[in-house]
């Protein structure tokens, strides 16, 4: 029985994937500051890492056998203020910069790194032709911290297998996206966000945790790839989807650009862009998504399948 790490294993991904790979027959241990407060469960245990005070339990890296990393501040918790912006990026450079280095020193059983990154790295279309992993990141804020983030996590290959995944829009019932947009729903409301019209690339949560278990597994996985569902849709098609799927009557309510400026600053934008993502490469890999569109994976997501 092989033994993975997970950083960020508390969070919404991390919840899904420790859950996956238990059920595989993994051991899983999670890298936490608060391992005081966290109750072992079978095959899972909590270790101690804090990135800030340089600490690691280093033990627990002699054990692994790969490792997970998905630490990092939301990018959508807070409004970007100068400071929060400069936390989102020192969460992903300087956190993997020092994982890595601990990598290195202790953990020579760890064959395999899996690293998140996000599909933030392109910015909005300009070609009319999906993003592939080999187009150049995008210039603006979240652009340049995937560059960074990545090239953190690229020091890693001379040692490890690394693999990077660059993340949609997460969607399922715990956390994210999926639960601010269903809660109005709730109260027979469908906001609009924008014109509706700009495309989201997303994936459900489960096949984002079958992702990186494949990453983990097939050797024949390293380097870059886009962990997306092979089909975008507007976000109007993704919130109708929603409503269609909840039942009941939901009126539609548009939120237009100037209001979502005004409530959330600067991150508005990346709500209001269109980003239109290939998922080729990795199915080229032979991946296999249980939920490759909006219709099926809404429904398992709210328990309808």
């Amino acid at each position: 029985m092989k033994t993975i790490g997970i950083t960020g294993g508390t969070g919404f991904v991390g919840q899904h994937l420790t859950k996956m790979l238990v059920a595989k027959g993994y051991e899983v241990l999670i890298f936490t500051r608060s391992v005081a407060v966290k109750s072992p469960a079978p095959h899972v245990n909590y270790v101690h890492w804090d990135s800030d005070k340089g600490e690691c339990d280093n033990n627990a890296l002699r054990s692994i056998d790969a490792i997970v990393h998905l630490a990092g501040a939301g990018i959508a918790n807070k409004r970007w203020s100068a400071d929060r912006k400069q936390k989102i990026v020192d969460s992903r450079v300087k956190v993997t910069d020092f994982l890595v280095a601990q990598l290195r020193e202790h953990a020579k059983n760890c064959k395999v790194l899996v690293s998140a990154s996000a599909t933030g790295y392109y910015g909005a279309d300009t070609n009319g032709k999906p993003f592939t992993e080999d187009d150049a990141p995008a210039t603006d804020f979240l652009g340049d911290t995937c560059r960074q983030w990545e090239a953190a996590t690229q020091k890693a290959e001379d040692a490890l297998r690394t693999v990077i995944l660059r993340f949609g829009i997460v969607l399922g019932k715990e956390d994210g996206a999926f639960a601010k947009f269903a809660l109005p729903m709730s109260f027979g409301i469908m906001p609009v966000l924008g014109k509706g019209t700009q495309v989201v690339s997303w994936i459900e949560a489960d096949d984002l945790a079958g992702l990186v278990l494949h990453a983990i597994e097939k050797d024949n996985v390293s380097g870059i790839y886009n962990a997306v569902a092979p089909q975008p849709v507007t976000h109007r098609e993704l919130m109708q989807t929603i409503a269609d799927t909840k039942g009941g009557i939901k009126i539609p309510v548009p939120v237009p650009a100037f209001m979502l400026k005004t409530l959330v600053g600067e991150m508005s934008e990346e709500v209001l862009k269109s980003c239109t993502v290939s998922a080729n490469k990795i199915l080229s890999t032979g991946f296999k998504f249980q939920r490759p569109d909006i219709k099926k994976a809404v429904k398992a997501i709210l328990g309808k399948e």
